[in-house]
């Protein structure tokens, strides 16, 4: 198949329904999708419906712009009333909460507020307007994390003095493994992103698997797929080898890409981090190295993140974790809906609530 089209056949998903449906142990497990993007398609297709009894699909912490922690946008958003400066994100930031507001009511108050496409825009902002201080907001895993070390090399290489970057980003494996030590929720099995992998490779999931063994299985995002990778995890579980897969050959490797990991090695170092609604997890941050310090916006502007408290009500934390499904939460769909969403998984392209509301999944297990 040299296109998606045999990715999303119909005959194909039968198929590979009945396979599931013919190996599966009976009983429950429950099976996390660690991508937002996993979690959108899953919901978009329809799959949960078509699971076994008993099989639930749970959605992680997959979410960047979910997990952002609420003290890094209240600490943008004072940044953003300086003089002469200007506050540069991606569109999905626009209305997530923070304490009191967002960035679309300080846009509308009157801050400078640009939505761009490519953090590459903001340097040509930036040369453009030297009177101005450019402030990125970078958050992501590490499927967009080389691109942002790409753009501060560059504002390094052309000598940009009125660039500053608030890095937010955040490292999936650490995270899984926190949850799996937690053990606040039992997980059969990962669903493992298929974005992030290319970039640190299937193998790099394999810790997780041994120490827990659990199986982990990188994933597309089409319907054939996912169910591929369902079916892999089944068969793991079933012959209790746990272990890694990689159900997406066609863009991820075992090593994903070098070249990639070195940049970001050479710009970032990791550190602990705070994920909202979920907490402190060790090594799972990225902060830029002392090279590179003086474009950190925080330093710049003397910013300290306080700790803020999740807003009443709002489980988000819980979706996050796999210890409730969105329709469960108090606020799902009546206080929080996207057009005026609470927390940040109503929020985002990418968010579990987004998915859950736009699709339809109203019930609990969707």
């Amino acid at each position: 198949m040299s296109d998606l089209k045999g990715f999303r056949d119909t005959e194909r998903v039968k198929n590979l329904i009945e396979k599931i449906e013919n190996i599966y142990p009976g009983g429950e497990l429950k099976f996390m999708e660690v991508c937002g993007t996993h979690t959108m398609a899953i919901a978009k297709f329809g799959l949960r419906r078509l699971m076994p009894a008993g099989l639930m699909l749970l959605s992680g912490p997959g979410c960047p712009v979910c997990v952002t922690p609420a003290a890094v946008i209240d600490a943008a958003i004072k940044i953003s009333s300086e003089p002469n400066t200007v506050i540069v994100t991606f569109g999905d930031m626009m209305s997530v909460p923070g304490t009191d507001t967002n960035f679309e009511h300080m846009r509308a108050g009157g801050a400078d507020v640009r939505v761009l496409y490519s953090v590459y825009d903001m340097l040509e902002m930036a040369a453009g307007e030297p009177n101005n201080n450019f402030v990125f907001i970078s958050v992501g895993f590490e499927t967009t994390t080389p691109g942002i070390a790409l753009s501060i090399l560059e504002t390094r290489k052309r000598g940009l003095k009125n660039v500053y970057f608030i890095v937010a980003n955040r490292l999936v494996v650490p995270a899984l493994d926190a949850l799996m030590r937690s053990g606040e929720v039992h997980i059969d099995g990962f669903l493992c992103p298929g974005h992030v992998s290319v970039i640190i490779g299937w193998e790099a999931y394999r810790p997780i698997a041994e120490r827990y063994n659990v199986p982990c299985v990188v994933a597309g995002f089409e319907p054939v797929d996912i169910l591929l990778a369902i079916h892999d995890i089944i068969a793991r579980v079933v012959d209790g080898t746990g272990g890694v897969g990689n159900s997406y050959s066609r863009v991820v490797t075992g090593a994903g890409n070098p070249e990639a990991q070195r940049i970001m090695n050479e710009v970032f170092q990791i550190v602990e981090a705070e994920w909202r609604a979920i907490g402190v997890i060790p090594e799972s941050g990225l902060e830029l190295r002392d090279e590179y310090a003086d474009l950190d916006a925080f330093k710049r502007f003397g910013i300290e993140l306080l700790q803020v408290p999740d807003p009443p009500g709002c489980r988000c934390g819980d979706v996050m974790t796999g210890l409730i499904f969105p329709p469960q939460c108090k606020l799902f769909g009546k206080r929080c809906t996207p057009e005026s969403p609470v927390g940040p998984c109503m929020v985002s392209s990418e968010g579990s609530c987004a998915a859950y509301y736009k699709y339809g999944e109203m019930n609990e297990r969707g």
